[in-house]
């Protein structure tokens, strides 16, 4: 893991199309501000998580079904 500081209103990138900066401190909060292209989905780490798990569900799902399908 990278590990970086900075200071409110110093930023990062990540490749040629992805920049971070850093807007706030706020205790033990910092506001982060993220321009990204439509094209990569940014999400806090828990709505990404939660994504997946749906997709997981829902994937299992379809297969569940698929073969009961099958079977008939």
């Amino acid at each position: 893991m990278l590990i970086l500081t900075r200071r409110v209103g110093e930023s990062l990138r990540i490749g040629d199309d992805v920049s971070v900066t850093v807007l706030g401190i706020k205790g033990s909060q910092v506001r982060l501000g993220v321009n990204a292209p439509k094209s990569v989905s940014v999400h806090r780490e828990e709505v990404y998580d939660r994504i997946n798990d749906e997709n997981s569900k829902n994937s299992g799902e379809n297969t569940k079904t698929s073969e009961k399908n099958v079977n008939l």
